[in-house]
């Protein structure tokens, strides 16, 4: 069994030991640092030196052990430098989504009261829009400078000019295990965002356990993640899991269009790829445009396994996936309290639209209204337990207590176990429909949708009828070529009458350009609620 030792410090963990069990001269970071970059290589001695250097500038700047710093950073080296720096040297980072509004700046930076933060340069307008007086907290901004900006290597705001001054090596704090490592923020779908307060050890339990012990990662393994490194899922994906065993991780800090996606895969060749179901979705879209137009063929060869995680994979989407590319997608889910997956499929021992089984360590309930255990098959609350989980949410006492159970967390969404021990999805607990007095999974009625062949995603919800009676309302992408007409919606509800109960046939189909997603690519069923659908 896995055990971290009471000492223990994470950026000790996945930076240090490399250069001691003879890793320094091999790549841990591929890519690129900007837009506007050509390909770099960061080698282990080079990330651990960085590391270092990182943590001393921080110290110089006066930041104390147990304190937090902001990163507000893209996809680059300058992400792992900071964060297993302030790491190594006792303080707490916290990474901010890159995708924000200055509005929502300004709370997350005095919720944190981070009193440095390192910024990239395309996202200094963000905080340049907040008044400085609304900041009291935040006393200096480190800026990582796009490598087409012209500055002065004397510019004390200067990431880079900063830590090359310091020295290259630096002793790890020794703190606890059970330490603050660092925070991340949840999504905020049902409110602010709640400060996730992880612990030292948290980052090493959830890779032993799905990294190497479900997905086998090696060495060799070179990882690409369209999650960003801000996300739970995107700072194991490409963070942490490649360091856990001295593998490389495969950086792009641009948009996740489809185009480039498919160049990434084919320029650098990863073996490991995790993305989101509407990624997938689009990465099918793109492909089928390309070779109508030219008859272009992506080469996924390299792929040995790719992961999604985020909103339930439709099973329509993993086989067109695996006839298309031959690859297998092995769906999971995870959570930001979570740290990372809890329920995953196995390699070779996938279920299409299975969520998986219970991952090693890690213990599972399906519980009533009342925490009761529901029968097997039956559909009910999810509650998970792992020594990957966080602590807490930071300055958030009621709803610290009404999600973490004693040793439980209560993830929010519905399932059900079959005879197999797989789990099923059947959507987030207020999502789920009541239809003629029976609980609908929003999740079953999209599945059958996607397996129409005009249709690339669906959301569905509830919708009163004329009579003031529930009855589920679907809202369809289209994929390209397919036209929205009365016909084809009239064909959709037959397509899933034909395949489940009656009462689960949509009752109204809206075709939309897109489907609202959070930037994790959850769909954001809430928003649908409150749209219009004809009579």
């Amino acid at each position: 069994m896995f055990q971290v030792p009471e000492q223990f410090n994470a950026a000790a963990y996945f930076i240090d030991r490399h250069i001691g069990e003879g890793r320094a001269e091999k790549i841990a970071i591929e890519g690129f640092a900007g837009p506007d970059q050509a390909g770099e290589r960061i080698t282990y001695r080079e990330l651990f030196e960085n590391v270092n250097r990182c943590g001393n500038a921080l110290r110089g700047l006066g930041l104390r052990r147990e304190e937090r710093i902001a990163l507000l950073l893209l996809d680059c080296r300058e992400f792992f430098y900071s964060f297993f720096g302030a790491i190594k040297m006792g303080a707490v980072p916290v990474p901010l989504n890159t995708l924000l509004k200055p509005a929502d700046y300004e709370y997350l930076l005095n919720d944190c009261r981070a009193s440095i933060a390192i910024v990239s340069e395309a996202l200094l307008p963000q905080l340049a829009a907040i008044s400085g007086r609304s900041l009291p907290y935040l006393h200096n901004v480190l800026v990582v400078r796009d490598h087409s900006s012209k500055r002065s290597d004397s510019d004390d705001r200067d990431f880079r000019s900063v830590i090359a001054a310091q020295p290259a090596e630096l002793a790890p704090e020794p703190t606890n295990k059970d330490d603050a490592a660092f925070w991340l923020y949840s999504s905020g779908s049902t409110g602010r965002p709640k400060g996730c307060v992880h612990l030292q050890h948290d980052m090493a339990v959830a890779a032993e356990h799905y990294a190497v012990q479900v997905l086998g990662i090696n060495e060799r393994d070179r990882c690409f993640s369209v999650a960003k490194l801000f996300f739970a899922y995107g700072l194991g994906n490409a963070g942490y899991f490649p360091l856990t065993v001295g593998a490389t991780s495969i950086l792009w800090p641009g948009s996740t269009h489809p185009a480039n996606v498919f160049a990434c895969i084919e320029r650098h060749k990863p073996t490991l790829f995790f993305s989101v179901p509407s990624n997938f979705a689009a990465l099918l879209m793109h492909a089928d445009e390309q070779e109508r137009a030219s008859r272009r063929r992506f080469d996924l060869g390299s792929i040995r396994w790719a992961v999604s995680a985020g909103e339930a994979l439709p099973p329509a989407i993993y086989h067109r996936f695996r006839e298309r590319f031959a690859v297998e997608i092995l769906d999971a889910i995870g959570s930001t309290e979570a740290l990372h997956m809890f329920i995953a499929n196995r390699p070779g021992a996938a279920r299409a639209g299975s969520s998986g089984q219970l991952i090693p360590g890690y213990g599972a309930r399906i519980v009533d209204e009342n925490e009761q255990p529901v029968k097997p098959g039956e559909i009910g609350n999810l509650f998970i337990n792992s020594d990957a989980v966080c602590a807490f949410y930071w300055n958030q006492h009621k709803k610290s207590r009404q999600t973490f159970r004693g040793e439980w967390l209560r993830t929010g969404d519905k399932y059900r176990q079959d005879e197999d021990g797989y789990f099923w999805y059947a959507g987030r607990s207020d999502d789920m429909l009541k239809v003629s007095g029976m609980w609908v999974s929003p999740v079953e009625i999209e599945a059958a949708l996607i397996e129409h062949p005009a249709v690339s995603e669906a959301a569905v919800v509830s919708r009163e009828d004329g009579d003031g009676l529930p009855k589920p309302a679907a809202y369809v992408v289209l994929r390209n070529g397919s036209k929205p007409t009365d016909a084809l919606a009239h064909e959709l509800q037959e397509f899933v009458l034909a395949r489940l109960a009656h009462y689960k046939r949509p009752r109204w189909i809206n075709f939309v350009d897109e489907l609202p997603k959070t930037a994790t690519g959850k769909i954001q069923r809430f928003r649908l609620r409150g749209t219009r659908t004809p009579p």
